[in-house]
């Protein structure tokens, strides 16, 4: 069993926030435990052998308060510092990433490097206290310190990266999406659509398409593929198989406990849309999320048949599209919950190594809310994920990123109010128009500055009611755009400053009131 003592200020902690903890294994693979607090201490009771670590929601002072590892350690009968613990992950990651990132080879680098062996003093300093509480508040500055180091250290690594596909026009290949709200058709959110984004991305949830039995409602879905084809906006479409609750319709959990029967109805829910759009959309999101949502219970072999049947079937109905298979909840805490998922790395590796046939994955990523896969994490954490990617030697699309402006409206009351949306924790301050503007700035140029990543999209273009997280949209109700919307708009610009974008005759003057 793993025990940490956790201190804050001069003594054992009063409050632990347990909210979304985790103990995981080796790859930092989830597993399961339980976990409890009680007097200033966390014991961990892993119902797997081997050394394990803890992942929870921390306090980390200026940086903000974000999921964070501890390294993985030896049950011992004294419990461990967490404090320590949580100062020493984040030091051996910085070590780590510094030398994948051959950060030795810049000059411009070494102020960081110099800032490291500031960060590693601190450590140290924690390290030879004799009092425990003492040791915690050293490991506190020495945390807080690494994790502002750590994003210095990304987002520079990001910037040469993103300087060399800006120097052989690979950049300009990057498009930049957004999925729309099918039921929104006024004009004012087509012309902010036209005039920043490349694509748009079409969400086909079945229980939303084909509520009864072989029934479907293809007019709102039609409408979008119409106005895209006329403002020849090249369509992404999915998901096509998600067993995400909110897209199962109500009457396919008839054939739970018959798969085969399952099976047949997703074959043929496939052929109908993909059959109906085939010409137009020239990316289908295939299967979403089947490793981390299973609804019907399925087993491993079933799950990835699934997978092979889906994207097959794609492949030979549109031969000349684009299939990807889409990863949500990419840091998998949700396997500790549920074992008969599958960690999201594990599934993409199966996916490669069977031979399935499809063309790119894709990954989302939301922060902001307080569910799995949603706390807020640092942008080495999630520069180090998609980073996972490169090694399967295919492209990686972000199909869906999105971040809120605001925690303190009653939009929240869906996921349970606003004490648990700031609850999920936030980065630097809580959430407000400025920093989703700068959280959007650094999170582009992290991810477009893999050569890997071909695409990102974001989630809503407006705080609708349809909206996916509460104030997550670039616009406001009124489709006024927000400091992100400018901010995205002047990123687009600056990779491709001779593309095309549509007319949106209010912009100069929307800008001044944001």
């Amino acid at each position: 069993m793993l025990r940490f003592d956790v201190y804050r200020g001069d003594g054992p902690a009063e409050h632990i926030d347990l909210a979304g903890a985790y103990v995981f294994g080796q790859d930092r693979i989830p597993v399961r435990a339980d976990i409890v607090a009680d007097k200033g201490q966390i014991s961990c009771m892993s119902r797997s052998s081997g050394v394990c670590g803890l992942a929870l929601l921390w306090d980390a002072g200026k940086p903000g308060k974000m999921f964070l590892p501890t390294t993985r350690l030896p049950d011992r009968k004294t419990p461990y510092n967490l404090n320590v613990e949580l100062a020493r992950a984040r030091v051996m990651h910085l070590i780590q990433k510094r030398e994948d990132w051959g950060l030795f080879d810049y000059d411009k680098a070494h102020a960081l490097n110099d800032e490291f062996e500031q960060v590693r003093r601190l450590f140290i300093n924690s390290l030879t206290c004799d009092d425990p509480a003492k040791a915690a508040t050293a490991a506190d500055d020495a945390l807080a310190e690494a994790i502002v180091l750590s994003e210095k250290i990304t987002l520079f690594h990001g910037d040469i990266f993103l300087s060399r596909r800006r120097q052989n026009t690979a950049a300009r290949r990057v498009s930049f999406g957004c999925v729309v709200d099918l039921l929104s058709k006024n004009q004012r959110y087509r012309q902010r659509l036209g005039s920043v984004f490349d694509f748009i991305s079409i969400p086909l949830s079945w229980k939303h398409l084909g509520p009864k039995e072989r029934s479907y409602k293809w007019e709102n879905v039609d409408d979008w593929v119409n106005w895209a084809v006329a403002n020849r906006r090249p369509i992404h479409a999915g998901p096509l198989v998600s067993f995400d609750p909110a897209d199962i319709p109500e009457w396919l959990y008839l054939w739970e406990h018959d798969y085969e029967a399952l099976r047949d109805m997703i074959y043929e829910h496939i052929q109908r849309v993909v059959q109906r759009y085939e010409s137009k959309v020239s990316l289908w999101r295939v299967a979403c999320g089947l490793h981390a949502y299973n609804s019907f219970n399925m087993s491993f072999e079933q799950i990835m048949e699934l997978t092979r049947m889906s994207c097959s079937l794609v492949k030979k109905l549109a031969p000349k599209s684009i299939v990807l298979i889409d990863i949500v909840l990419p840091w998998g805490e949700y396997y500790a919950r549920n074992q008969r998922t599958i960690p999201p790395m594990l599934y993409a590796g199966m996916a490669v190594q069977s031979g399935i046939r499809f063309d790119a994955f894709g990954v989302q990523v939301y922060m902001g809310a307080p569910q799995d896969g949603m706390y807020v994490r640092d942008f080495m954490q999630i520069s180090s994920m998609l980073d996972e990617f490169v090694g399967f030697g295919v492209p990686l699309e972000i199909t869906g990123v999105q971040v809120p402006s605001d925690v303190s409206s009653d939009k929240w009351d869906a996921w349970g109010g606003q004490k648990l949306a700031k609850d999920a924790g936030h980065w630097h301050t809580p959430w407000n128009q400025r920093l989703q503007a700068e959280w959007l700035q650094a999170f582009y140029r992290t991810a477009i500055s893999k050569p890997f990543v071909e695409s990102v999209c974001w989630r809503d273009l407006a705080d609708y009611e349809g909206h996916y997280l509460p104030h997550g949209g670039l616009c406001r109700n009124d489709m006024r755009g927000k400091l992100a919307f400018n901010e995205l708009r002047n990123f687009r610009s600056s990779l491709h400053p001779d593309g095309e974008s549509g007319t949106d005759p209010d912009e100069s003057n929307e800008a001044g009131k944001t």
